[in-house]
This record gives C-alpha cells, sequence and structure tokens, in this order.
C-alpha cells in the first residue's frame, strides 16, 4: 500500500493551505459574528479552481481526483468550515450531480459558470418531514405542457439563498418511498421558486442555509436530470461523494481544534507549568491525535476507492462517522483546555466547536451512518 500523495496533490494541498492561511482564521470572525455570507471571499475560490473541482476539464474544471479534492476540503475547513461547507456543498452536490448524470447540453450550459464560481450551486433534498428518511420527501413535480410545475418545499438547504442553479429531487410518480423521485435543475429567478430567510444556526454562522420553497414553480422539461423516476439513485451516488467531502471537513475541523489547543498549552501557565508540561493533558492530545490520524486515513481511503472506481460507500460512511465523532471529541477538548477561555467568543475555539457539531448531522446522521455499516456487514 502506497501512503505517499503525489506531487500534484502535495501541491493541491499546498495551495488550498495557503489560502486558508491568508483569507481564513480569523479574519472570517467579523462573518460569524454578523451571520454574514463572506461572498468576497468565496469569490477567491473560482480562480483557484476549487469550485470547479470535479467538473471535467471540457467544460471549465480542474478534473481533479477525489484524494485532491479531499485535500482541499481539509485545508479550507482548518481555515473556516463555514467556506470549506460552502465549496464542497457546490462541488460535491450541485455541480458533481450534475457531472455525473446531466445531458450533454445540460453540462454545457450549466457546468462552465459551476466550475468558475460566476454561479454558486445548490443541492435540495431534505424537507421539514424527511431528513433522515431521504426517500419520504413530498415535494411534487407535475408534467404541464413543456414544463414541470414544482410544488412544496426543502429545508436545511446549504447555498440556498446564495446560489444560481440547483438540483432539487421531486415526486414525479406515484410510487412511494425511492420510487417516483427524478432530478431537476432549478434556476434563480424561475417564476414560483424562492428562498426563505436564512437560518440562525448554532454554528457555521456564515455559510447561506435556508429554505426553497416552491409553489407552483415552472421549470423546462429540457430541466430534468436523468430519466424520470431515476432520481433517487442518483441521490445515492451523489451522497457516497458528499459524505467523502463532509468526513474531509470533520477531519479540518478536529485538526483545527488540535492546533488551537496545542497553542494554548504552550502558551498557558498553571502552578508554575506551561499546561504543556501535565501528563494528563499530553496524554488526552496523545489520543486525540492518534484518533484524527486515523479519521485522516480513513477519509483519503475513501477517496482513494472513490478515484479507483470502486464500492466507496462503506468506506465513505465509516470515514464519516468516524471522522465527525473525532471532530466532536477534538472540539470539546480544546474548549476544556482553554477552561472560561475557550467559553466566550474572542477565541476561536468558541466558533470551532459549534461548527464541528454539524459534522455529525450532516450528509447523514451518526446513527444512519451506523446503519449502512452494518446492513453492509450483515449484506442485508
Amino acid at each position: 500500500m502506497d501512503f505517499e500523495l503525489t506531487d500534484d496533490q502535495k501541491r493541491i494541498r499546498r495551495v488550498a493551505r495557503e489560502f486558508a492561511e491568508a483569507e481564513l482564521g480569523e479574519r472570517i470572525a467579523p462573518y460569524d459574528a454578523r451571520h454574514e455570507f463572506p461572498r468576497e471571499i468565496v469569490g477567491k475560490l473560482g480562480p483557484l479552481g476549487f469550485l470547479g473541482a470535479l467538473v471535467p476539464e471540457d467544460y471549465g474544471g480542474a478534473a481533479l481526483d477525489y484524494v485532491s479534492y479531499a485535500l482541499i476540503v481539509e485545508e479550507l475547513c482548518r481555515g473556516d468550515a463555514s467556506v470549506g461547507i460552502t465549496m464542497w456543498a457546490h462541488n460535491s452536490l450541485c455541480t458533481n450531480h450534475i457531472a455525473s448524470f446531466g445531458s450533454a447540453e445540460q453540462k454545457r450550459r450549466y457546468l462552465p459558470p459551476l466550475a468558475t464560481g460566476e454561479v454558486l450551486g445548490a443541492w435540495g433534498l431534505t424537507e421539514p418531514g424527511s431528513g433522515s428518511d431521504a426517500a419520504a420527501l413530498r415535494t411534487r413535480a407535475e408534467l404541464a405542457g413543456d414544463h414541470w410545475v414544482l410544488n412544496g418545499s426543502k429545508a436545511f438547504i446549504t447555498n440556498a439563498s446564495v446560489a444560481g442553479t440547483a438540483v432539487v429531487m421531486a415526486r414525479t410518480g406515484p410510487e412511494r418511498a425511492s420510487k417516483g423521485i427524478s432530478a431537476f435543475i432549478v434556476e434563480q429567478g424561475t417564476p414560483g421558486f424562492s428562498t426563505g430567510v436564512p437560518y440562525r444556526k448554532l454554528g457555521l454562522h456564515a455559510s447561506d442555509t435556508a429554505e426553497m420553497i416552491f409553489e407552483s414553480a415552472r421549470v423546462p422539461a429540457a430541466n430534468l436530470l436523468g430519466a424520470q423516476g431515476q432520481g433517487f439513485a442518483q441521490v445515492v451516488q451523489v451522497l457516497e461523494g458528499g459524505r467523502i467531502a463532509m468526513s474531509a471537513m470533520a477531519v479540518g475541523v478536529a485538526q483545527a481544534a488540535l492546533d488551537r489547543a496545542v497553542t494554548y498549552m504552550k502558551q498557558r501557565t498553571a502552578f508554575g507549568r506551561t499546561l504543556a508540561e501535565f501528563n494528563g493533558l499530553q496524554g488526552a492530545l496523545a489520543d486525540l491525535a492518534t484518533a484524527l490520524e486515523v479519521a485522516r486515513l480513513l477519509t483519503l481511503r475513501a477517496a482513494s476507492l472513490k478515484d479507483s472506481g470502486r464500492p466507496a460507500m462503506h468506506a465513505a460512511a465509516m470515514a464519516k462517522l468516524f471522522a465527525s465523532e473525532t471532530a466532536m471529541k477534538a472540539a470539546t477538548w480544546a474548549v476544556q483546555v482553554h477552561g472560561g477561555a475557550g467559553y466566550i467568543a474572542e477565541f476561536p475555539v468558541e466558533r470551532i466547536f459549534r461548527d464541528a457539531k454539524l459534522t455529525e448531522i450532516g450528509e447523514g446522521t451518526s446513527e444512519i451512518q451506523r446503519m449502512v455499516i452494518a446492513r453492509e456487514i450483515l449484506q442485508l
């Protein structure tokens, strides 16, 4: 087994790290405090090729492998998870869905502006009454002449109110559960399509998360993505890559937490010694650093499987489960190391702690990941 990154992968990681160090970190704190989307900062991701990471070169993308992509997500989220999730939700979900299942004309029309960052992408699956049970979605699409008419709503959608292009799942047949669900490309400005006021969230304050609302929204028939009734099968494949990205996000958040804890341990003194000299804290740090490295390797393994064309759903679920719970443990411990200072907004670990929780929820909760893993083992 080769655990070495290629020269290109190392270069891409370095570019992402340099961007994060120059543009994120404490520079994002004012946006977080104001619950403001950092448009200018996100706009700088386009020229780097990060917003077209998974898009073929023929459509203006960088056509990166998943290992390189995971490294970018990790480094961005190490700098700030709000910008990181904005980038990977755009890539893994909306853009990748179109790249994987779109017609030649759909790819020609929608991928180039997504790849350059001219427009951002969103992906609408979750609804107020269907989260983990995504197949129970109720948004409907009825064919009326040369248009599909969509009615319903989507909840907790990343980039919803800042996106120019969205992929939306809706029920097009009488079948229940996963059958009869189709995917549609919906553009901002479509009559009958609107977004709600961005949510006030526990964490990721500088990312945009809002409701999508469809009130007899008229979508051209040509915007059906793939075959009618195949939407949920597409979703399963898209989520495989999405979980790898969420895992990479968790690794970045965990690394940020440990970075801050180490810095504080070296500076803060108690009882005549720095915190770094206390054996108990050293042991806890060693355990978390080991878990973080396991999470990173699980993530890169899942990405490598994806690159090789082999089944990656099981590996992605393992990586996402372990990495997200490691992120939460690392963030909790980093706050504890800071003591009272960790509980106030002036110290970055407070933001990191809030951001970490989403990794255990998004792209399938930890409970869902355990179900996916167990079913694969049991061959159910």
